[in-house]
């Protein structure tokens, strides 16, 4: 987790800043557990089929049980990115979303600039709703959505 979390380009478009030490990475670990057990989130590692490294992870937040509905987020390494893994991870979450969880809507906020990440969720039938204006500060820096 700190690997990732740490990695200044992999961070560039996550929406907090990077991690500088080993308890942050536990931190929130803790919270992604804390969000399952009360039912506003979950999340899983991805990992390459045979290798233990932990490459990024992938889940839902803002998960309502009312509403049926859920946003999608996920980060990969660097070092991985252009292989297919992100919609391969993507595409499997959704479908455990749906079929496992029930929700009826999936939605995602991303970066207005992150151009890749578009093209993976346009891929699996995501379509652009909106500009959420000035909505996420990283760096001290607000940025669209």
């Amino acid at each position: 987790m700190f690997i990732n979390f740490s990695n200044k380009k992999l961070m560039a478009y996550y929406g907090s800043e990077r991690m500088e030490n080993l308890e942050e990475a536990r931190g929130l670990i803790h919270a992604f557990k804390d969000n399952f057990n009360e039912e506003k989130g979950v999340r899983w590692g991805i990992q390459l089929k045979g290798d233990r490294r932990l490459i990024g992870t992938i889940g839902f937040h803002a998960w309502s049980t009312k509403h049926k509905r859920a946003e999608i987020g996920y980060e990969l390494h660097p070092d991985f990115w252009g292989r297919g893994y992100a919609r391969e991870a993507a595409e499997a979450a959704l479908a455990y979303a749906f079929a496992k969880m029930g929700l009826e809507r999936m939605g995602a906020v991303v970066f207005f600039e992150n151009n890749s990440s578009y093209r993976i969720l346009e891929n699996i039938g995501f379509k652009r709703e909106g500009i959420l204006r000035k909505s996420i500060i990283q760096h001290g820096v607000s940025y669209d959505t």
